[in-house]
């Protein structure tokens, strides 16, 4: 039996979606899978970076982390996003890296692929789930198969009870929050394993 491809793709600011992403590839990986760890562009300027110490230490904290590509979106089977919420929509770097894939798309490149995803906010509602809702609907254009937590296991109600994906509260990643994720891993994992046998 081969490994199923899992492309675990990220962006950060200041390291929530970041240590997510991590532990999603871990969990990934114990299930079985080829994972690929990857962050997409920082497209803000420098100027802006610099301004923020949280923010620039950051950047340099995913320094070794490759940047996704193209050849990453069409190497994986399967699809684990994981993304600050920006006024109740997607960061608009994550934003910037999916405006990229019209030409993976339009080949159908992107269907039939398991996706699932997860976010963060600075407050409890502040935007996690419509910007899982906005992420799941680019997915359906692309025709991939969404695999959201639902209410699947009991880790789900600890960590927040959120049926859309996993979503923090900035800065606070707990171990419940770490137990939802490592789900959603292992749930994307089988569900690309069944998809791909």
């Amino acid at each position: 039996m081969t490994k199923p491809k899992i492309l675990v793709i990220f962006y950060s600011t200041y390291g929530t979606n970041h240590a997510i992403a991590v532990a999603a590839a871990e969990a990934a990986k114990q299930a079985g899978a080829e994972v690929r760890l990857r962050r997409v562009a920082e497209t803000a300027p420098q100027a802006a970076i610099d301004s923020q110490d949280a923010w620039k230490q950051q950047v340099a904290k995913m320094a070794d982390i490759p940047e996704a590509s193209h050849d990453d979106m069409d190497w994986a089977q399967g699809y684990f996003f994981s993304c600050p919420t920006r006024f109740g929509t997607v960061a608009s770097q994550m934003r910037a890296f999916i405006d990229t894939l019209g030409g993976l798309w339009s080949q159908g490149k992107l269907a039939n692929k398991a996706v699932t995803a997860t976010s963060s906010a600075q407050n409890v509602h502040g935007g996690q789930e419509t910007t899982l809702l906005g992420l799941y609907t680019t997915f359906m254009h692309w025709g991939a198969i969404l695999v959201p937590p639902g209410y699947t296991d009991e880790v789900i109600y600890a960590s927040g009870g959120n049926p859309y994906g996993y979503s923090a509260q900035a800065g606070k990643f707990d171990d419940a929050g770490k137990a939802s994720v490592a789900h959603q891993a292992r749930r994307l994992v089988d569900v690309t394993n069944k998809l791909t046998a």
